[in-house]
């Protein structure tokens, strides 16, 4: 005689179906007695503003009646609010490092507008913006530091 499989004895003895309708009905009780079941009559009524049965109107991208209409609240009424202190001055550069500076971005500009423009500029020119450019980029680089800075009080990043 074969036994179907939800007739198989589990570990006490009993088929398996009899051990789904116990642990079906174990889950209804616990269902039915879990906690208080909330009422439609104990759902407190909204405090918000009263809100307008009348229609929302679509105001046009130029109206100005609508703007007008809304109520503007100064945003934090009577707190402090944060002020930034002033920044810094920049500091001063010396007329070396201002030159290459000027160098730098100055010959590229200038060359960049003269061809916008069309304005043929002689070759004398042309290799004293070329010189310019190359030798305001090796001075900012060659007086760079050499190190960080000693007032960094943190790490140079994150370690893996």
């Amino acid at each position: 005689m074969t036994q179907r499989d939800d007739e198989q004895p589990d570990e006490r003895g009993r088929p398996d179906g009899a051990r789904k309708l116990e642990e079906a009905a174990a889950w209804q009780d616990i269902i039915a007695h879990y906690g208080e079941r909330a009422t439609l009559d104990d759902v407190p009524e909204p405090t918000g503003p009263a809100r307008s049965t009348e229609p929302a109107v679509d105001p046009g991208l130029f109206d100005r009646a609508f703007l007008e209409s809304q109520e503007v609240a100064e945003p934090w009424d009577g707190e402090e609010h944060f002020v930034p202190p002033d920044p810094p001055p920049l500091p001063k550069l010396e007329p070396r490092r201002k030159l290459a500076w000027i160098g730098l971005f100055g010959a590229p500009l200038v060359m960049l507008l003269a061809i916008v423009i069309g304005w043929n500029y002689p070759d004398w020119f042309a290799g004293m913006m070329v010189m310019g450019f190359i030798g305001g980029f090796v001075y900012l680089v060659a007086t760079m530091p050499k190190h960080g800075s000693d007032d960094w009080p943190g790490d140079d990043g994150a370690v893996i």
